[in-house]
């Protein structure tokens, strides 16, 4: 680009930024073509010409001033057209002859209306213009044909229906900017939306992953911390089965907390990242369970679909957590059942026991369930089911969920 273009393009930008002084620059504009042309013109050497005073000082006075009222056209549109209008009434009162620097301020004057304000007082401008015009063309002693005329009047409503269509043009370029505004705002508002779902999601699965473990290896550690003397087999066996717990829950919370690395090969994202636990791998945790010496005894009724891959996911952590909750409050002779039942369109979940969980339970999280209860609500809600938590007929402790199959 070149210095000269360069300069153009400075110079519109300064004059974009400071309305009034580019108001003034064409106010002055103005004056430099029409002075000249009001003093140094001559008029036909007719009759009706002949009846035109000469411009005197108070003529040009009276243009100055009419003219560089445009300075305020932005701030004041409809207050400087009614100062215009009065200005060329009185010259034309007077008998003075237009002037090119009042008429053209004239008609910027309209389109300035039209152009910054409302439909009611551009509406009201552009009468008050006509008016002015049929009055002016009565009063010059100059007679008008009905073409000359008519070429005014299309004249100046041609330079109102500019300014209004300017204005609506801008007020529409306005309301895009200002969605694409709001657009952006509710994006980012959106973006952390996620990122807080996404947290709460991972918090949750750590949560059951680590609780349900844990209380798994802690069970058998005490057992084995108890019979490591009188059965030393039996110990061992404990202290494999704590092994291959610990394993289990490394690699589960490697594969959830490395969803938040974004620098991994491929092959080691594919291990990271393996299918989520389900109802399928159902038998694989009673099976763990039981190695604690909880006795669980499970029930499918109906006819066994696949439900959608979250409700899979969440039907399974609903079960596991249930099941560590027993681990540590129901006590050491207490037994389990798990219950799925497929409806037409919904799946059944039902996890109770008949140890003394209820007592413990409510003693020890009184009135502020911990997270595993927040977690359960929150993933049966993700899934627009329902979870029912209490007590059970007979003693014990129940948890019964329901989980549409399509999510």
């Amino acid at each position: 680009m070149s210095p000269r273009i360069r300069g153009l393009h400075s110079f519109r930008a300064w004059l974009q930024a400071r309305p009034l002084a580019a108001d003034t620059l064409l106010a002055f504009g103005l004056l430099l073509v029409g002075l000249p042309q009001l003093l140094l013109q001559e008029l036909p050497k007719t009759e009706e010409f002949e009846e035109f005073r000469d411009p005197d000082l108070w003529c040009v006075l009276v243009v100055v001033v009419v003219t560089m009222s445009l300075r305020w056209r932005q701030r004041r549109p409809l207050a400087v057209l009614l100062f215009i209008v009065a200005g060329e009434m009185a010259l034309g009162v007077a008998g003075y002859p237009p002037s090119a620097s009042d008429v053209l301020a004239f008609l910027i004057a309209i389109y300035s209306v039209a152009a910054h304000r409302g439909l009611a007082q551009s509406a009201v401008g552009g009468l008050v213009a006509l008016a002015h015009l049929l009055v002016y063309i009565t009063i010059l002693p100059v007679s008008t044909s009905p073409v000359e005329m008519m070429t005014n009047f299309v004249l100046l409503i041609g330079v109102w229906v500019l300014g209004r269509n300017l204005r609506l043009r801008r007020a529409y370029f306005a309301e895009l900017e200002d969605r694409a505004a709001r657009l952006e705002r509710a994006r980012g508002t959106d973006a952390r939306a996620a990122r807080i779902e996404e947290r709460s999601r991972i918090a949750r699965e750590l949560h059951d992953v680590v609780a349900h473990h844990v209380s798994v290896m802690t069970v058998q550690a005490g057992a084995a911390r108890r019979i490591i003397d009188r059965d030393p087999g039996s110990a061992r066996e404990a202290m494999s089965t704590i092994e291959e717990v610990g394993r289990t829950a490394l690699s589960e919370m490697r594969r959830i907390v490395g969803v938040l690395r974004t620098d991994r090969d491929p092959e080691r994202a594919g291990r990271e990242l393996a299918p989520q636990p389900g109802l399928g791998d159902l038998g694989e945790l009673l099976d763990h369970v039981r190695e604690t010496g909880l006795s669980v005894q499970l029930w499918i009724e109906g006819e066994a679909r696949p439900p959608s891959p979250g409700v899979d996911v969440a039907a399974f952590r609903l079960i596991q957590e249930a099941l560590t909750n027993t681990l540590k409050h129901a006590g050491p002779q207490a037994r389990a059942w798990v219950r799925l039942y497929y409806g037409d369109g919904d799946l059944t979940v039902e996890i109770e026991d008949d140890g003394r969980g209820t007592a413990t339970f409510m003693v020890e999280d009184g009135d502020n369930p911990g997270h595993g209860l927040v977690g359960m609500y929150e993933r049966v809600a993700l899934y627009g089911g329902e979870l029912k938590i209490g007590p059970r007929v007979g003693g014990g402790f129940g948890v019964r969920a329901r989980f549409p199959l399509e999510a």
